[in-house]
């Protein structure tokens, strides 16, 4: 867990995306390669340090749930090897426990939010308007609390270096269809509730958590990118879980923490991490695969 992959550059297969974790390569009209790296973003801005292992972590808790999840949507997974497209020894070395071939499918242009506790831009958006996204909550609760039940808030997804947009379910419908916006509304809540009745079990309150879906060519719904990993879920220790203050958490949220004392205007270049943080972050990340998965 000591080497750290910023990025790859594979030989002989056709690098068709970048994104803020994964590079996506090309493997044929069916198939894609995806490798999640060990780069950490953070308010949306790519950092320069990255976090070793991270990328394995996150490939491994995202297979973990994309097998227990089938029975409530079909994943993007493939049965095909990665070693059947990566004959280079150094290069398949460089992939274990990070690759996954997937199948190439139609990506719905929204994140589909699911927020079971008040925190975050939720807080917030609470604190001036008594709303989430649209989604009227009662008065008088405190930060970090439990939702009278699990609330679908989607956002717009942004390219890298731009900031992801709030949008009102009547925006998505408008865009991809009413029937498919209430598709994806329902699975989303309903691997949300799945998720978390695992994670209580094994300590772990998922707060909230964003999914991405696509569809096949018959318009199925399908579970695409990860799936409820500390990148795209704030993971909460139970037993120090306290409704009214913010609790510490097993994701990327404590370098977002350190971020903030910083005089940084959260726009590209990101500061550096100092050895600290990014070792503290490391062990972050292990603790949740550990306790999630029993590995």
């Amino acid at each position: 867990m000591t080497d750290a992959v910023f990025e790859t550059n594979l030989s002989g297969l056709k690098l068709i995306h970048r994104g803020k974790v994964r590079d996506i390569y090309e493997l044929d009209a069916e198939r894609m390669l995806i490798v999640t790296t060990d780069r950490l973003s953070a308010f949306d801005v790519v950092l320069p340090d990255p976090i070793p292992g991270k990328g394995r972590v996150l490939t491994e808790i995202s297979n973990f749930w994309f097998g227990r999840t089938g029975h409530v949507v079909p994943n993007h997974l493939d049965d095909a090897p990665v070693e059947r497209y990566v004959t280079d020894p150094a290069e398949r070395r460089l992939l274990r426990h990070r690759a996954i071939v997937v199948r190439r499918l139609k990506a719905l242009p929204v994140e589909a939010v699911v927020r079971g506790y008040l925190i975050g831009s939720g807080w917030k958006d609470y604190q001036r308007t008594g709303e989430v996204c649209g989604v009227k909550l009662p008065a008088g609760l405190r930060i970090a609390d439990r939702l009278p039940q699990p609330i679908f808030t989607p956002a717009t997804k942004a390219a890298v270096g731009e900031h992801d947009e709030n949008v009102s379910f009547e925006r998505v419908a408008a865009t991809i269809g009413a029937e498919l916006a209430e598709r994806m509304r329902r699975t989303a809540l309903a691997l949300y509730e799945f998720a978390t009745r695992h994670a209580l079990s094994r300590g772990i309150i998922i707060a909230d958590t964003k999914f991405e879906f696509g569809v096949d060519g018959h318009g199925r719904l399908v579970l695409i990118d990860e799936a409820l990993t500390p990148d795209s879920s704030r993971f909460w220790p139970v037993a120090s879980y306290e409704p009214g203050r913010n609790p510490p958490s097993f994701d990327k949220q404590y370098v977002r923490d350190y971020l903030e004392t910083l005089d940084w205007n959260k726009k590209a270049p990101g500061p550096r991490l100092p050895p600290e943080v990014i070792e503290r972050t490391s062990r972050k990340y292990l603790e949740a695969l550990e306790l999630l998965t029993g590995e």
